[in-house]
């Protein structure tokens, strides 16, 4: 297996690791400073490991957001104090599902 594919297994991974983390909903999410730490983790390993994807990867797949991920994973790593749950719970909301689907196909594809 090439680093590239274990890279992408593990995001799969750690996505659904994050998505069990949400479900115990929005209100319990924003109580639960147990479920807020394993999805802030989990997001930093995520975005982490995208910056480990090949440059070939990446060009392969341009409709993935991959200075966004870059960027993100800085705001994770470095300003943690200002992190806001409501915003962190959109992204889970909005905007995972979508990168899930473009990872899910880079696996099928590798």
């Amino acid at each position: 297996m090439n680093k590239d594919a274990a890279y992408v297994r593990y995001i799969i991974d750690v996505i659904g690791r994050i998505e069990n983390a949400v479900a115990i909903g929005k209100e319990a999410f924003l109580k639960s400073q147990l479920h807020q730490d394993a999805v802030l983790r989990n997001l930093h390993t995520m975005t982490e490991t995208t910056q480990r994807l090949s440059a070939d990867l990446k060009n392969q797949n341009p409709d993935v957001m991959w200075d966004t991920l870059s960027a993100f994973r800085n705001v994770l790593v470095h300003d943690y104090l200002g992190i806001d749950m409501q915003l962190i719970w959109v992204v889970i909301t909005r905007d995972l599902p979508e990168f899930k689907r473009h990872i899910l196909r880079m696996n099928e594809n590798l």
